[in-house]
């Protein structure tokens, strides 16, 4: 089971790695997870008492950040008060420090630097000996305050007092761009209706969404978003999808159109009928999944949060060596080499990677979601980027999976309307894209008395009794398996019937690929993809479609376990290590998706099959979807290796400088804390970047 808690007060990102081990850690807690972009911590916990553990859990935050309070529900993300206790104490420092600077050199000015120094950094200070006490000497509040007591030892008041104040500074603008970021993701997805106008009669009155019952009459007036998935009863207007789907282009909709919450009425009053509740439609499944995401964590976030648990622990070895050794062996003034290694001690927290790497990925997911492309976790965001190979399914994926009827040819004494006819008959209770066209081909009323003994064959077709006669509908296969020879030979997608087991001829079918589609496989191909497809439909008709695409790789006639099968033959082939990603419907292809390394269900929104087995949920049946996820991820990847690289290098820049000691405190702090709000802000340009994803081409 899992349950979800709210760290409220979360800004401290190795606190928050620290609190994630610990928890744990707690009894009856498998596994916990904390998401600092969202100030949220997942337990995945045995069955049990819930409150008990979340009082262990407060107590083990407590242990970390006291001021972080744990609660059941995600709190409204608001914009954050500047005028608080702990932020007037460190304005009263920094004017303190300002006055210092003026008066003359008196016992005061020292006194004022020292006020300065406690008023700016008494939290830091406690927060310290706290850690002190339970044994955590490593955090950044430990080696700030080592780094300035050393300074004040030696004499060095302002620069202490700069110090701290520097540091907090750092920290307030590092929270605001933090709480920035939270934000902008949380308004980007803030796409949930409050209140619905339920219709009784003639009277309209509002009610809360959550209270929407399934059946109940809703009006929508201009302006205002569907509150919940249902079908529009009355009236015409055009919708505004872009919310759910990336699509720019409005809908129009009219009596019995198919609605989605969370879609804006542009235009005319609308009455709709409910057809699911507020907590099953479309837009709160969205949510939760987006919301979710950063539950599964990328392996570059897992590196980051292992390597500074090491990190810091041998820089500050390093400083201690810095210190003690040149005195000791060169006979260098120990005052300078300890200064030095205050320099090393203040630069060796990892704040930057820890906070920005999980900010990056979570902002990709968010700007995915606002281009129609939902992505379970950073895991698959990262996934994506690593991708080489693009497996995709045709009906349904690449092309329409609505057939066209090109021909009947009968035998055995047949009509071209018997054939028809028994086959949509026989085909009248399944919902395989070919059963639905050969009855919208026949176009007369089926009575489903008269059919009996129905049984459907995955991959093969259906047998059925017809008034007490044996139909056979399907493929070659099958009526070859029951004995029957085929006497023609289609060359497009071809549906045999047999009546008793006579041969009574085939149905020539077709479908067409999707708009975008051949404009797709050319934009993943342009960017160095390997694009294989693979259908269950006969070679003539898969290698007539793949020839119209530019696919060059096509496997045709496979049943769905033989896809899965021709998956990981694909998988076992390749010389490279980049992931194989498989596109399909969502419902025929789960067994690929979940075999798949990450697997993409496309256009299958409405099915919650759909949204449990595939990786990544594509929201509209366009195949350039998933040329847009695949940009997005290299992007949000290429933003986390910049937030990397530029942490790193002036780290290491800052590092070299202090050892030689051409580098002050101040410095250090900026390596650490400016470099922390230059990596957040880099992180930010993720989801509010306004570059259209377009497809690249030849």
């Amino acid at each position: 089971m899992r349950v979800i808690y709210s760290l409220q007060g979360l800004g401290c990102a190795t606190c928050a790695a620290k609190i994630e081990t610990a928890a744990g850690q707690l009894e009856n807690v498998e596994k916990a997870v904390v998401d600092f972009s969202s100030a949220r911590i997942f337990l995945d916990v045995v069955e049990g008492d819930t409150k008990r553990i979340k009082s262990a859990l407060q107590e083990t935050v407590a242990a970390f950040e006291p001021h972080i309070v744990v609660t059941e529900h995600k709190a409204q993300r608001q914009k954050r008060s500047i005028f608080t206790a702990r932020n007037l104490s460190y304005f009263l420092g920094i004017i303190g420090f300002l006055i210092a600077l003026v008066l003359p050199d008196m016992l005061w000015k020292r006194a004022l630097y020292l006020a300065a120094y406690v008023l700016a950094g008494h939290e830091v200070l406690l927060s310290a000996v706290q850690n002190a006490r339970g044994g955590r000497i490593f955090d950044e509040n430990s080696l700030m305050t080592v780094a300035t007591l050393g300074a004040l030892a030696i004499g060095e008041f302002p620069e202490a007092a700069s110090v701290m104040i520097f540091y907090r500074t750092g920290e307030f603008l590092q929270s605001l761009a933090v709480d920035r970021s939270r934000r902008s993701i949380s308004a980007l997805l803030a796409v949930k209706p409050e209140i619905a106008h339920r219709q009784v009669g003639d009277t309209t009155f509002d009610i809360a969404v959550d209270d929407v019952a399934v059946g109940d009459l809703l009006v929508i007036r201009p302006g205002e978003r569907i509150p919940v998935d249902g079908t529009i009863v009355k009236g015409f207007s055009v919708l505004d999808t872009s919310a759910l789907t990336g699509e720019s282009l409005p809908q129009d909709v009219a009596e019995g159109s198919e609605v989605l919450s969370g879609s804006i009425n542009l235009s005319g009053l609308l009455t709709m009928r409910a057809h699911k509740l507020a907590g099953d439609s479309a837009v709160s499944r969205i949510l939760e999944l987006v919301e979710n995401a950063t539950a599964n964590k990328a392996p570059t976030e897992d590196f980051i949060t292992s390597f500074a648990r090491y990190y810091t622990p041998i820089v500050v070895g390093i400083a201690v060596l810095i210190a003690v050794l040149p005195p000791l062996l060169f006979g260098g003034a120990f005052a300078d080499w300890f200064y030095r290694s205050l320099v090393f001690l203040v630069i060796s927290c990892p704040c930057a990677l820890v906070v920005s790497i999980p900010l990056g990925f979570f902002g990709g997911i968010g700007r995915a979601a606002r281009q129609g492309v939902l992505i379970k976790g950073s895991n698959y965001l990262q996934a994506l980027h690593e991708a080489d190979t693009i497996v995709f399914d045709k009906t349904g994926t690449l092309t329409t999976g609505q057939f066209s009827l090109l021909g009947v040819t009968p035998a055995n004494g047949f009509s071209a309307e018997d054939v028809i006819k028994m086959a949509a008959w026989a085909e009248s209770a399944s919902s395989h894209p070919i059963a639905r066209s050969i009855v919208a081909a026949y176009g007369e009323e089926i009575d489903p008395g008269s059919i009996t003994n129905l049984e459907e064959l995955s991959g093969f077709g259906v047998r059925a009794q017809l008034k007490g006669q044996d139909v056979l509908v399907g493929s070659e296969h099958l009526l070859e398996s029951a004995g029957v020879q085929i006497m023609t030979e289609a060359t497009l997608s071809g549906v045999h019937v047999a009546l008793d087991g006579t041969y009574a001829g085939s149905i020539q079918l077709a479908d067409q690929a999707k708009p975008g589609a051949a404009q797709a496989v050319q934009a993943l191909q342009s960017m160095g993809m390997q694009v294989v497809m693979l259908t269950g439909d006969a070679s003539p008709a898969a290698h007539r479609v793949a020839s119209d695409l530019g696919i060059g790789d096509v496997r045709s006639e496979l049943l769905p376990h033989q896809k899965v099968e021709a998956l990981e033959q694909i998988m076992a082939e390749k010389k490279t290590p980049g992931k194989v990603v498989f596109v399909g419907d969502g419902i025929n292809d789960a067994p690929a998706l979940a075999r798949a390394h990450v697997g993409v269900a496309m256009g299958s929104l409405g099915s919650q099959a759909a949204i449990e087995t595939a990786d990544v949920v594509l929201m509209t049946d366009n195949p350039l979807s998933i040329v847009k996820a695949l940009e997005t991820a290299k992007q949000t990847n290429g933003t986390v290796w910049q937030n990397m690289g530029l942490a790193f290098g002036v780290k290491l820049l800052v590092l070299t400088l202090g050892a030689l000691g051409l580098a002050t405190l101040w410095e250090a702090v900026f390596a650490d804390v400016g470099v922390t709000i230059l990596a957040v802000l880099n992180s930010t340009r993720i989801i509010t970047s306004k570059r259209p994803t377009a497809p690249r081409t030849m």
